[in-house]
């Protein structure tokens, strides 16, 4: 299965503590997916949430297609997620019950669909991401020793 990364959050795994991840379907319009096609969309600041039992995706940048009729688009509307009953109850009780958040990690076609990757995310404290960052400054470091041997 090919699977081709259009865009990606990369500030999700700094800030979020992944719990759980899964892979879900987009309702788009025709021109958003011809702008994400050419690489036009940005999943900064956005996220997940359910109302009245429906998944709605909401913050994501799609640039307007240039050559859309009637002007396309709007930017940055809500979009609904496509997820089975059974997933979608799973993720709505673990957004109430643990205080998780729904984050987009990816957005990507497979297949000839737009995909976006779901994470269930618990927020890190700054003292996680202080941490965090020092254990990867010290793994840095053994590498560089080992390879000075």
């Amino acid at each position: 299965m090919s699977r081709k990364v259009v865009a990606s959050n990369r500030r999700v795994r700094r800030n979020y503590e992944i719990v759980d991840a899964f892979e879900a379907g987009l309702v788009l319009t025709g021109s958003e997916v011809k702008s994400i096609r050419e690489g036009n969309a940005d999943l900064k600041d956005s996220f997940g949430i359910v109302r009245n039992g429906e998944a709605w995706l909401v913050g994501v940048y799609i640039a307007p297609y240039p050559f859309a009729r009637d002007g396309g688009h709007q930017p940055e509307r809500e979009r609904k997620i496509l997820l089975h009953r059974r997933e979608l109850d799973r993720i709505a009780g673990q957004l109430q019950a643990k205080g998780l958040t729904l984050v987009p990690l990816s957005l990507y076609f497979s297949e000839g669909k737009v995909k976006v990757e779901l994470g269930l995310g618990k927020g890190k404290r700054t003292y996680d991401k202080r941490d965090e960052l020092r254990k990867k400054a010290q793994d840095r470091d053994i590498e560089r020793a080992i390879r000075g041997r």
